[in-house]
């Protein structure tokens, strides 16, 4: 299966509101194939402000859902740790009514320690983390599948993000459409060629799986080599509070050229 070459933007929802439905058209009137925030209770990372004004994940989505026309959208990621299974997928399919069948449920098994903390969830180890986001995995397919109605085209498309050779591309193989992971080329080319293994074990045709990756600035100018690498969605971050779409501009016209 082939992959169409596809440019997201990565929008923090970081500040007011319309800042960031703002930068979401934008992007989309950019040429933006799709459209993701973040799940965190802070601006998370060593170089944000864990004080500064932070959005809550969804509920940004429900809105970017009705504000946009074109580009998917979804989460990168929403953290497993922080809502029921079932409710996170019913979260999801509301949403993907919302923006008329374009939502993408992306999850991953959460890292940073101040949300969990600050909100009363359990933090434990990285592979207590991974197990619980494999327990709930079937139950958001099964509540996916009885839900009425269901979601707009049937099928709402899995993303998982990680890079953790044993346990998490693993999960990756079993079920996901989408896979996210950070790195340089050569780093997520070798991820990438463990997930191939993965799928092959449990019988599955690795083509299946859309290979995504988040890039920062100064790893715009390797798009090439993510694309040699395997990778066909690449998704810029947008830094706040400007929310400059140029990059995202520029990328979107490499793609075209590379389409061509």
């Amino acid at each position: 299966m082939a992959h169409p070459l596809r440019i997201g933007a990565a929008i923090p929802p970081y500040g007011a509101y319309r800042d960031v439905r703002r930068a979401a058209l934008a992007a989309e009137d950019a040429g933006a194939d799709s459209l993701w925030t973040w799940d965190h209770f802070f601006q998370s990372g060593a170089r944000e402000d864990v004080a500064g004004p932070n959005l809550e994940c969804m509920t940004v989505l429900a809105g970017l859902a009705v504000a946009t026309k074109r580009a998917s959208l979804g989460a990168l990621v929403a953290c497993n740790s922080y809502r029921n299974a079932d409710l996170h997928a019913d979260m999801a399919r509301t949403i993907d009514h919302a923006c008329d069948g374009r939502f993408v449920l992306g999850v991953g098994a959460g890292w940073f320690e101040p949300d969990y903390t600050e909100y009363g969830y359990s933090f434990g180890s990285a592979r207590e983390r991974v197990e619980a986001l494999g327990e709930a995995l079937p139950r958001m397919r099964r509540r996916l599948e009885r839900l009425n109605p269901g979601p707009v085209r049937g099928h709402l498309p899995l993303l998982i993000a990680g890079g953790g050779e044993r346990l998490l591309l693993r999960l990756v193989a079993e079920h996901a459409d989408l896979w996210n992971c950070y790195g340089t080329p050569a780093e997520l080319a070798h991820k990438s060629a463990i997930l191939d293994e993965h799928c092959s074990d449990i019988g599955r045709d690795p083509s299946e799986i859309e290979r995504t990756v988040l890039l920062e600035d100064d790893e715009t100018a390797l798009v090439d080599g993510y694309h040699e690498a395997g990778m066909t969605h690449l998704i810029v971050t947008l830094s706040a509070p400007d929310f400059d779409v140029a990059q995202i501009e520029q990328l979107c016209a490499w793609r075209d050229r590379v389409a061509a």
